[in-house]
């Protein structure tokens, strides 16, 4: 595209095109922007009564250029951009309007090199006559001559005494005259460069020789030891006389260096030196505990060993190991917000054992865990893993070596979120590290880090991919039993300095599948400048639409579409916005560890709260120190001053370097580390470190458990922020689904109003079914739907979102997703979503056996709930529930028919947790909210009379079927309770439907009865209702223990004293209140006569 027309915008997004057309506010304005569905097309946008119209420019064969306008007018082929604008500057082409008013590009002021840093480093590269000598153009024959006279000018300064006289013979005439013919031959565009070869190949004469002679004694012991000559060695010996020195003295450093990979790995191998996971070396690890015995504290022992995979339970520390449990008999782990730990056994005769520990703190409570955890996945059965850990690291170098350990860094240790030394020992899955301003060749740094890893963990790590540019890299390793489960590598870098052309600022990454779970990697260093916030935000948007990473597929979707977890990481370069005046004053902060007033001002932070980068990303709490800018060999003085020229700049402490990351939802990720070292001290920035605890879908499925089913999403509702005037459909994509040669499932195109803020709402009626390739229904609550919503004119995309199937495992489901667009939240879009499938008990997976119960103080808000309905964990339990602004909604929520809303953070669903429901006391969105040891344990739900007593099956009777949406009534507003305070009225909907909350602790409930006669003999429902009475329960646990009842006003649901008139019918064959009160006593008296 011609850059130097004033209406040719180049790649802008969409969304900028219609802002600048919108301030333009001219009918027939126009502009022309590239495409952003098909390569090589442009799109013209005409403005007209303040919607915006675009029509696709699409080349030919021959590229020749046309407008897809209206039907009827005949097309027309034009050469160039400038001819076809000219034409429809003319009415009458087919076009709303014609073209009359080219919008003017906004030119962007290239980023100019901070004062207060080097120069960016350039690659080596030839050099130019240009480069030489600024001022007037000369002539090609002054320059070459210019050229040579320098050279030979620096070559009078060198010391030459060490060198041969042929060879400085040699170098002397290359200069004088050859290099001029060289440069002769670089202006006509060849770039052979005769006279450099020949002065290579005079230099190299001996080496060459000893190279032909060295090189076949190496190729037989590769041979040796590989069996399989690399490709291209056994050309290379017989094609010598052809090719460069420089060629062969490369195929001679890669065949030396394949040479040491396959010599240690054949001895690591033959010692066991690299065994991957089963051969780790974990030692075992004894923890103190506290275990309390008829209210005395006593001192406990537990030993965890993992490799034997046993548990021991000892009274001293050097005592007895007569007592332990093998990894199958650790059944669950009941992790409390303070430091008390419940484990649950089973014995020899399976029978459910719980006993509860106090750690000395948090930390030594999560590495018992991590280990436990490591132990039942070392002896798991699984054929596939179901979680893995994954370490992700980023370090600014500063153009500087590492020091000689640095093992801190993989270990997470030093300030923040740190893992226990317990854990020192437990290896990672997959280790990724991102370095900027890397001095480091590739082959270098990589063994540098697979050393590291190999001291820690004893396993000589494989390497998945590497990419570099300029000084920004990014490494992938991986434990060695994980090297066949990864496939459809991917790697792609985006500059991003001086006019996007430099790569001294950009981004790396890496994208692969580890069996059904897709992962992204991005490395990137955005440009530097406390007050170039503007910048580093359009460096994020170029990253995120030109990095070309993932299922290529998945076209209208970006990196942030297209992985199940992707993680960004890197030098971000957001600062903290203080005045420079400030700076002792964030250094004392540092210092007394306050840090939250800082983190206030974080640049990162407020920019990603106002929505303007790294939308829908997530990033773990900051707990350590600013990481830049330190005085290096030291982390006890901040260097945020530099003297200049021009006067001191400052550099104000900030948390430059960060790791964030974004996964679909109701997936299983958690935080475990996330901090800095302090003891790596050769660069400016310290090292940061983060670990996550993932869960993975296998890629296989049980082929016996396939059955018909089918997913249907319905009632979508999108609205878009746009002034385009077009009409709309949707894409639904994922692996799971059957399409006709890979291609999306689309629906027919909606229906538009327009609203008077100038957004669009668009009502797609139809149901669409899609049909999965696969019905085993374990592997589909893996799965997830990406949502595309694009226009008809230029089938380009206006937002994008994601769905759990997950989410409609049982009933139909409303979803409300924020659609987003190139890093912009563009929409939203609400619908509801059923998957039909055949109930199955799910397999546990190894991330269920943690679960998190919550303090007092959230578990009795909790309680007022009916959590054993379908209800998913809340947003600190899974890793993303409410991604891209989605909530799974119960059916009746806005539309007011519910008697107490739920708070807006917790998503709902509608049915039994035991059949495939979440538990809010679980880290985990498959654990089921039943009891894991089977005991039957009392419903926490409190009974309402209008719906009758719970029981095992949480309410539910035989004759309550899910009711569609549509069935409830509203009913009268106006609704009085006894006591005369106005309430909303109750809707009679399913008993698996209803949702109780209270903002006040919940008490014991309050025994209901039809008649004030009956008050002094309570209501005693039979065991197999279970539902409230007025009887005592068994104790609960103490962390279960219900918390004293607080008075509150009346409640209806505790009022025999209703009107009858004001009671809302009952539904077909339910019995009204008072009749089920009075069977229920009729129960009561007659079993109290039989006794």
């Amino acid at each position: 595209m011609p850059s130097y027309q004033p209406w040719c915008h180049g790649n802008i997004t969409r969304s900028k095109a219609e802002d600048l057309l919108s301030k333009a506010a001219r009918d027939g304005s126009f502009l022309i922007r590239a495409s952003e569905s098909i390569q090589g097309a442009y799109a013209l946008c005409v403005l007209y009564q303040n919607c915006v119209y675009t029509y696709r420019i699409l080349p030919n064969e021959d590229k020749k250029l046309s407008v897809q306008a209206s039907e009827g007018v005949p097309i027309r082929f034009f050469s160039m951009l400038p001819e076809l604008v000219e034409a429809y500057y003319s009415p009458n082409m087919g076009l709303i309007t014609h073209l009359q008013y080219p919008v003017q590009r906004e030119e962007e002021a290239d980023e100019e090199p901070e004062s207060n840093d080097l120069p960016p480093q350039l690659p080596p590269r030839n050099f130019s006559p240009n480069d030489l000598k600024d001022g007037d153009q000369k002539s090609p024959e002054s320059a070459c001559k210019s050229l040579s006279d320098t050279y030979l000018m620096r070559l009078q300064h060198v010391d030459l005494s060490s060198v041969p006289e042929e060879y400085q013979m040699a170098i002397q005439e290359y200069f004088r005259n050859s290099i001029v013919l060289d440069a002769e031959q670089v202006q006509n565009g060849c770039h052979n460069l005769p006279g450099l070869k020949k002065l290579t190949l005079t230099i190299c004469k001996n080496l060459n020789s000893e190279i032909s002679r060295v090189l076949p004694a190496l190729e037989v012991f590769h041979r040796t030891l590989d069996q399989q000559l690399s490709p291209g060695i056994g050309q290379f010996v017989s094609a010598e006389s052809g090719q460069s020195v420089s060629f062969r003295l490369e195929q001679l450093t890669k065949l030396l260096y394949s040479l040491e990979d396959k010599a240690k790995s054949s001895l690591f191998e033959s010692v066991g030196y690299e065994g991957g996971h089963r051969k780790s070396l974990i030692p075992p690890v004894t923890f103190e505990v506290k275990q309390d015995s008829l209210g005395i504290s006593m001192k406990m022992f537990l030993k965890v060993d993992v490799e034997s995979g046993k548990l021991y339970f000892k009274k001293s520390k050097d005592g007895a190991e007569d007592k332990y449990y093998v990894h199958n008999k650790s059944k669950k782990l009941h992790r409390s917000q303070n430091v008390k730990l419940v484990i649950v056994l089973e014995t020899e005769k399976e029978k459910i054992l719980k006993k509860e520990f106090a750690f000395d703190d948090a930390k030594k409570r999560e590495g018992f865990c991590q280990l436990l955890q490591q132990m039942k996945n070392k002896h798991s059965e699984k054929p596939e893993p179901d979680m893995i850990t994954v370490f992700v690291g980023t370090w600014n170098m500063g153009n500087a070596g590492p020091p000689h350990n640095i093992s801190s860094w993989f270990q997470c240790k030093g300030q923040g979120k740190t893992q226990d030394d317990t854990a020192d020992h437990i290896p990672h899955d997959f280790y990724v590290i991102g370095t900027q301003e890397d001095p480091l060749g590739e082959r270098e740094w990589a063994d540098t880090v697979k050393g590291v890893l190999r001291n820690i963990t004893n396993i000589s790590f494989k390497q998945v991919a590497i990419h570099t540019l300029w000084n920004i890299r990014i490494i992938i390793l991986v434990k060695p039993e994980h090297e066949n489960r990864i496939s459809h590598i991917f790697s792609d870098s985006v500059k991003t300095g001086i006019a996007n052309t430099l790569g001294n600022k950009g981004a790396v990454g890496v994208s692969f599948m580890f069996n059904g779970t897709s992962f992204g990697f991005v490395n990137s260093h955005l440009t530097s400048g406390s007050e170039k916030k503007l910048r580093r935000n359009q460096n994020y948007i170029n990253i995120l639409r030109f990095l070309n990473l993932g299922d290529k597929k998945l076209n209208p979707f970006d990196i942030t579409h297209r992985f199940t977890h992707l993680f960004w990481l890197g030098d971000l370069n957001y600062r903290v916005e203080f005045p420079s005046t400030e700076a002792e004053y964030i250094v004392t902060k540092i210092k007394q560890q306050q840090y939250q007033e800082l983190l206030n001002k974080d640049q990162l932070s407020m920019e990603k709260n106002d929505g303007k980068v790294f939308l829908h990303f997530d990033e773990e709490e900051i707990t350590f120190a600013p990481t830049y800018r330190f005085e290096r060999d030291t982390r006890e003085k901040y260097a945020y001053t530099k003297a200049k020229a021009t006067g001191t700049k400052y550099n104000l402490p900030s948390w430059c370097d960060r790791v964030l990351r974004k996964s679909y939802p109701l997936v299983h990720v958690v935080c475990q580390a996330y901090g800095c070292t302090n003891d790596i001290m050769t660069s400016d920035h310290s090292p940061v470190f983060a670990s996550f605890e993932v869960g993975v879908a296998s890629q296989f499925c049980d082929l016996l458990r396939n059955s018909s089913l089918t997913c249907n999403i319905m009632n979508c509702v999108a609205t878009l922020s746009t002034k385009s005037k077009t009409k709309f459909f949707i894409e639904y994509h994922s692996s799971c689904l059957e399409s006709k040669f890979f291609r999306p499932v689309k629906t027919s195109e909606g229906e538009n109003s327009e609203h008077s803020d100038g957004s669009i709402k668009v009502w797609f009626g139809n149901q669409v079914e899609l049909t999965p390739i696969i019905s085993d229904p374990e592997y589909l609550l893996d799965q997830h739907i990406l949502i595309c919503v694009k226009s008809t004119d230029a089938d380009e995309s206006y937002g994008e979102g994601c769905v759990a199937l997950r989410a409609a495992q049982i009933c139909y489901t409303e979803f409300q997703i924020t659609l987003t667009h190139h890093g912009e939240k563009t929409g939203t879009l609400t619908g509801g979503i059923q998957l039909q499938t055949s109930e199955v008990k799910p397999t546990e997976k190894l991330y269920d056996f943690i679960k998190v119960e919550r303090d007092d103080t959230v578990t009795s808000r909790g309680r007022g709930n009916d959590f054993n309905k379908c209800s998913v964990t809340q947003a600190h339990d899974i890793s993303n529930p409410n991604y891209m602004g989605m909530s799974f909604q119960r059916e009746v929520i806005d539309k007011g028919w519910s008697y107490s809303m739920p708070p807006k953070s917790l998503p709902q669903g509608c049915k039994d947790s035991k059949k495939g429901g979440y538990d809010v006391g679980t880290r985990s969105p498959t654990v089921k909210a039943a009891n894991p040891t089977g005991e039957g344990e009392k419903s926490e739900m409190f009974d309402n009379p209008l719906y009758g007593s719970m029981g095992k099956g949480h309410g539910r009777g035989k004759d309550q079927d899910h009711q569609p949406r549509d069935h409830l009534t509203p009913v009268d507003q106006n609704f009085k309770t006894a006591d005369g305070e106005t309430e909303r009225p109750p809707v009679p909907t399913p008993r698996n439907r209803s949702f109780t909350y209270s903002e006040t602790k919940p008490q014991p409930p309050t025994p209901v009865t039809s008649h004030p006669s009956m008050q002094k003999k309570p209501v005693v429902p039979s065991h197999s209702e279970g539902g409230g009475s007025s009887m005592p329960r068994p104790p609960l646990p103490s962390k279960y223990r219900a918390e004293p009842p607080v008075t509150k006003p009346r409640d209806y649901r505790d009022s025999s004293e209703l009107p009858i008139k004001q009671r809302l019918p009952a539904r077909p064959g339910q019995p009204l209140p008072h009749q089920r009160q009075y069977d229920a006593t009729a129960s009561y008296l007659s079993l109290a006569l039989r006794l």
